[in-house]
C-alpha cells in the first residue's frame, strides 16, 4: 500500500507543476537548513578542505581511473576505495543524519572542489560526481546554487526521490570548498 501511495505522490509531483514546484521549494529550504546545521562547522570544512589538498593536483586521467575503481569496487568484498570513504567520521556523521531524519532524507553525500566524493551516507554509483548536474550546477555556479533534480524512482531505496544538492563554503573566509546532496523522499514534500 505504501508503494501505491508513493507512486500516486509522484504522479501528482510529476503531471502537476503548482505541486512540483511548492515541493522543490520545500526541498530547498529542508535541505538548506540541514546543510546550515550539520555542515558548516569546523569539523566538515577541515574534512573536505583537507581533502581538497589532496586531490587538487590530480590529473583528468587520474579522477577517471579513480572513478573507475570505485564503480569495479561496488559490490565486491575488497572494497579500499568505498571503505576510505564511507568509514570516515563524517560518513558516519552523515549516515545518522539520514538514519535520525527517519525517511525523509534517503541518503547525503560530500564532494569536493573536483566534484570527488568526500563523505557518504552510503556507497554511492559512482566516485566522481564532477560530470554530473549536482555537481556542475552548484559548485561551478556559486556560494548560494541549488540544484533539484527530477522526482526519480531510486531502485536502492524503492522511493520516489529527488536529489537537492548545493553548494558549500567555507564559513570564515566564504570560499567555494564542495558541494553535498541530499537524496528526498519526494512524498514527504508533498
Amino acid at each position: 500500500m505504501k508503494r501505491l501511495m508513493t507512486a500516486a505522490a509522484a504522479l501528482v509531483l510529476l503531471t502537476n507543476p503548482l505541486a512540483a514546484a511548492e515541493a522543490d521549494g520545500a526541498m530547498t529550504q529542508y535541505a538548506s537548513e540541514r546543510a546550515a546545521e550539520w555542515l558548516m562547522n569546523d569539523t566538515v570544512v577541515a574534512a573536505i578542505k583537507a581533502q581538497n589538498a589532496r586531490t587538487a593536483g590530480l590529473s583528468a586521467a587520474e579522477i577517471d581511473s579513480l572513478d573507475k575503481d570505485w564503480r569495479a569496487q561496488v559490490g565486491q568484498a575488497e572494497m579500499p576505495l568505498i571503505a576510505s570513504v564511507l568509514d570516515s567520521p563524517l560518513s558516519v556523521s552523515l549516515t545518522d543524519h539520514v538514519a535520525d531524519a527517519r525517511g525523509t532524507i534517503t541518503e547525503m553525500f560530500i564532494m569536493d572542489a573536483q566534484g570527488l566524493n568526500v563523505a557518504a551516507s552510503a556507497v554511492t554509483s559512482d566516485y566522481w560526481q564532477g560530470d554530473e548536474a549536482k555537481f556542475q550546477k552548484t559548485y561551478g555556479v556559486g556560494p548560494d546554487a541549488v540544484h533539484i533534480s527530477e522526482v526519480e524512482l531510486d531502485e536502492s531505496t524503492q522511493t520516489y526521490q529527488a536529489q537537492v544538492s548545493l553548494s558549500l563554503t567555507d564559513p570564515a573566509t566564504g570560499e567555494m570548498i564542495g558541494a553535498v546532496t541530499f537524496g528526498l523522499d519526494a512524498q514527504a514534500f508533498y
